[in-house]
């Protein structure tokens, strides 16, 4: 499993995933949560199963 999220893209990640995980426990957006965890935990291991999918990096090195 290779990187490829970079800096930029995973403190983006994170600070939306945590924003949508507190905007689920205080019940504004209940479904979003799920989305907000994906994004903590892609954000985590430094990887998107989309990106690779699609061949997408957002890290800068090749």
């Amino acid at each position: 499993m290779n990187k490829n999220i970079g800096t930029t893209d995973k403190f983006l990640r994170l600070i939306v995933g945590i924003a949508l995980v507190i905007a689920t426990a205080s019940g504004n957006l209940p479904v979003w949560g799920w989305v907000g965890v994906v994004l903590i935990v892609t954000a985590l291991v430094n990887f998107c199963l989309l990106y690779k999918i699609f061949g997408i990096s957002t890290r800068g090195d090749k």
